[in-house]
């Protein structure tokens, strides 16, 4: 694997990332046509990007509505200890709940975001007693409940142009 920042990147190459960040499915020949290659050096360029590790999948975007009635929730995680120990409890206990979708350690007043998807608030908030209840370490949370997506792209399209 090609250490991602020993790779320089060109035009061309934020390109093939930015289209391939918002169409993951598009045809190899339509994106070569799009970033104005020929295909065979745009996917020699697409295979470097992904032994780079820059490009780490490819992944259908669910209509969540589609499949029925569900909540999305965001919520701001306060832990008991920050003692490496308990980051890591918590850390090991989230990447084994498959309601939330999204977690990020962050800086400020809290510790952690999540991004929880649930049946309905009844689950949230099953879920979210099942954690104050676990060993996972949590003081406090606050959630807030998603009442209409507004926008919603990968991020590599804000990044890349």
């Amino acid at each position: 694997m090609i250490p991602p920042r020993a790779l320089r990147l060109d035009d061309r190459d934020i390109a093939i990332l930015a289209v391939l960040s918002r169409e993951g499915r598009i045809a190899k020949t339509e994106l070569a046509a799009r970033v104005n290659l020929s295909p065979t050096p745009c996917w020699d360029r697409m295979r470097r990007l992904e032994q780079a590790g820059l490009i780490r999948g490819y992944r259908a975007q669910i209509d969540l509505a589609a499949l029925g009635a569900h909540v999305q929730v965001f919520v701001t995680v306060e832990l008991d200890s920050h003692r490496a120990e308990s980051f890591q409890i918590f850390e090991r206990v989230i990447a084994r709940t498959d309601a939330v979708t999204g977690c990020w350690a962050i800086g400020g007043g809290f510790d952690y975001l999540l991004h929880v998807v649930a049946r309905d608030v009844a689950a949230f908030q099953d879920l979210m007693d099942g954690l104050l209840e676990s060993r996972a370490g949590l003081r406090r949370y606050f959630s807030y409940i998603v009442t209409k997506p507004v926008k919603d792209l990968p991020p590599a399209t804000a990044l890349l142009g």
